[in-house]
Formats: C-alpha cells, sequence, structure tokens
C-alpha cells in the first residue's frame, strides 16, 4: 500500500524544491537529489511539483481542482452505466 503523507509535508516539500530549482537543470533532477533528504520517493516528489506548477499556472495540464471534478464525473458515468445495465437487464426479464 502506498504511504500516505499529509498536506503539509506535502507542502513543504514541493517548496524546498521550487526554492532550489536554480541549482538545477530541471525538475526531475532537483527531486532525484532532494527527495531521498526528505525520505520521499523523487518520482512523487516530481509529481507533486509538476501538480503545483500545474496549479499555479507555469505549466499547461488540468489543476487539481478540474482533476478532482473530472474524477467525480468519471464516477458518476461508471454509476450511470451500471444503473442503465441494471435495467437493460431488468426489461429483458420482464418481456
Amino acid at each position: 500500500m502506498p504511504k500516505q503523507y499529509t498536506p503539509e509535508v506535502k507542502d513543504r516539500a514541493v517548496t524546498y524544491v521550487q526554492d532550489c530549482l536554480d541549482r538545477y537543470k530541471s525538475v526531475y533532477g532537483a527531486c532525484q537529489d532532494l527527495a531521498p533528504k526528505q525520505s520521499i520517493g523523487a518520482e512523487t516528489l516530481r509529481r507533486w511539483v509538476a501538480q503545483a506548477q500545474d496549479d499555479a499556472g507555469d505549466r499547461t495540464g488540468p489543476t487539481s481542482e478540474e482533476l478532482a471534478q473530472i474524477n467525480a464525473l468519471n464516477a458518476k458515468i461508471k454509476e450511470l452505466e451500471e444503473t442503465n445495465e441494471i435495467l437493460r437487464q431488468s426489461a429483458i426479464f420482464f418481456s
């Protein structure tokens, strides 16, 4: 099971990387170097930084709010598809 990090840990780690970005050629390089110092996986930290950049408008991509909305809509679609399948099966049974 993936390790759960508190929002404070995420915010502190992202801020630390963003403050140190000018010393590195890329976000990837910064995360590879700084993640072990914070006991966080490098890819996890890179994804956090990328999402923070998306939320700030520094990168193109969906913001956290948009991702939450997309996930909610996908869950609703799945629920509606399951309901339609139940109704379809009921119609077949009663006809």
